[in-house]
């Protein structure tokens, strides 16, 4: 099976790449990285080395791989990135070799999903079947053990390790240790102070017609009622508003509630 490389990728000559692999045109892959069998790098990724990748890896447009670490004290050493099988780096995730004080090596196992701008930083170990949700972040020296999930905008502090099957819920802020098989989540504050009086005045809205949502909205979040004796009263007092008639028919079709 011969290897299918654009005119216009830029390979290393000392690259090696297996039988099978695809280089998407703009895509470069650089010194001393080994691609195994079957591996597909699109348009516009950079794989970065020393690094070496077993079997039908896919790093799609705008990964970067291999990069050098974020790590001040980085002076340019030889350090390496290694990874398994069947991994797919999306969309402009980015994922660090090791450094010397941390043992040279950055590594992954297989079939680990890295979603767009994800970032895995030096000397990390990240284990088999994971997922990195997009925009999760790992830190320096960090463990993710197999078949764990980060969730999307997830920062891990560095040396923290994620145990195996664990859950780590969106825009939660790691900075322990994650138990093995544990759910773990921040405390959700999400609360609503109002109305956006400035952007509806901006949009053209009338002086009355902000005064009627501000009206609904203090009957919401501001009264004794609960949501359900809201809706009635906004429809008692506001009926001749069609903003009001609008914000009650979207609270009522709120199939994961309503933030308040």
């Amino acid at each position: 099976m011969k290897r299918d490389i654009h005119d216009l990728a830029m390979v290393s000559p000392s690259a090696w790449l297996g039988e099978g692999t695809r280089i998407g045109a703009f895509a470069i892959v650089g010194d001393d990285v080994e691609l195994g069998d079957r591996c597909i790098v699109e348009p516009y990724a950079i794989i970065q080395g020393p690094s070496s990748f077993g079997k039908e890896n896919h790093f799609y447009s705008h990964s970067v791989v291999g990069n050098d670490p974020q790590d001040l004290k980085f002076a340019g050493e030889k350090t390496r990135l290694e990874a398994g099988d069947a991994n797919q780096f999306r969309e402009f995730c980015t994922v660090s070799r090791g450094t010397s004080l941390g043992g040279g090596v950055t590594r992954l196992g297989n079939h680990n999903l890295i979603m767009s701008y994800a970032h895995i930083a030096h000397d990390c170990r990240v284990g088999s079947y994971t997922i990195l949700v997009n925009a999760a972040t790992l830190g320096g020296h960090v463990t993710v053990e197999d078949y764990a999930q980060v969730g999307a905008f997830c920062p891990v502090h560095q040396f923290c390790r994620i145990g195996k099957f664990a859950y780590v819920a969106a825009h939660t802020v790691v900075t322990q240790d994650v138990a093995p098989f544990s759910k773990v989540v921040a405390p959700r504050g999400t609360k609503t102070y109002g109305v956006n009086s400035v952007g509806l005045a901006r949009a053209g809205f009338s002086p009355e017609r902000i005064h009627a949502i501000e009206k609904a909205f203090r009957l919401l979040l501001h009264s004794k009622l609960n949501t359900t004796q809201a809706l009635v009263k906004m429809r008692e007092t506001l009926a001749g508003s069609e903003d009001v008639t609008e914000l009650v028919r979207f609270i009522e079709t709120a199939a994961r509630g309503l933030a308040k």
